[in-house]
């Protein structure tokens, strides 16, 4: 009996170990290796060569777009599944552009995994079933999954204390553009009060966030989202730029 290869990247520790569990209790199925850091799951596929990979678009290193890129380029026999919790439509046609088989919504469960492993052996005729399957379940998009797909896609991840106050920001800026003009006397504080810490504070890490996405040197990304070739290389936005980029995107797209 041929035995097929499964990785699991998974951000989630717990479900990552009931995932596993539950592969190897399959006859056929062996899982050939397990991280929550794109770095090491890039070498991992590397040296075990797995049949199908589950990848967590938000993993740590590098991202699941990144690792998504390398089976698609350097592992090509490998299906991969990509999980998330974001349900937004660029997210989910971003990661079929980048390799993905499967698209499957957060919270699901380890059978509904097992379930899409086997059904692999058709790949074209589980795609539009799949994507179909997505497309029915799909609620009307949240301004926050919005705001935080764009975050994903410019790789900023959701672990970070600037990951809630930037988002808080920028909906902020949405409803009252004008508050853009207010950052430190009026948004800060506001994002401050909310979160039981100090304006500085706040500060600091809306300015780390930014810094985290440029410093990954994810240009091609970045400008897919905004549309243009915006702060390529060095040249990082301010805090306030940063939020005016991504509140002036959405109320155009809010208009639309």
């Amino acid at each position: 009996m041929k035995i097929t290869k499964i990785a699991i990247f998974e951000n989630n520790e717990e479900f990552s170990k009931e995932l596993s569990a539950l592969i190897s209790e399959e006859n056929g199925f062996e899982v050939v290796a397990e991280s929550s850091d794109g770095r090491e799951a890039v070498d991992l596929i590397s040296k075990t060569q797995p049949d199908i990979a589950i990848v967590d678009l938000v993993l740590s290193g590098i991202d699941g777009f990144g690792v998504l890129d390398y089976i698609k380029t350097q592992c090509r026999t490998c299906k991969a599944i990509a999980l998330s919790g974001m349900g937004d439509d660029r997210i989910v046609n971003s990661a079929i552009e980048h390799g993905a088989t499967y698209y499957l919504l957060k919270p699901t469960t380890g059978e509904s995994v097992l379930s899409r492993i086997k059904d692999l052996g058709d790949v074209k005729e589980n795609y539009y079933k799949v994507t179909t399957e997505i497309k029915e379940r799909r609620k009307p998009v949240s301004l926050d999954e919005k705001i935080s797909g764009i975050f994903m896609t410019i790789g900023i991840p959701p672990h970070i204390k600037g990951f809630a106050f930037l988002r808080d920001g920028i909906k902020m800026t949405v409803d009252e553009p004008s508050i853009i003009n207010r950052v430190t006397k009026e948004l800060y504080p506001k994002i401050a009060e909310k979160y039981n810490t100090s304006a500085s504070k706040v500060e600091r890490a809306i300015r780390h966030a930014i810094e985290v996405a440029w410093n990954r040197g994810r240009a091609e990304a970045i400008s897919s989202v905004f549309g243009a070739r915006v702060y390529i290389g060095s040249e990082r936005p301010t805090n306030s730029e940063f939020i005016a980029l991504v509140a002036d995107k959405l109320i155009l797209e809010l208009i639309e």
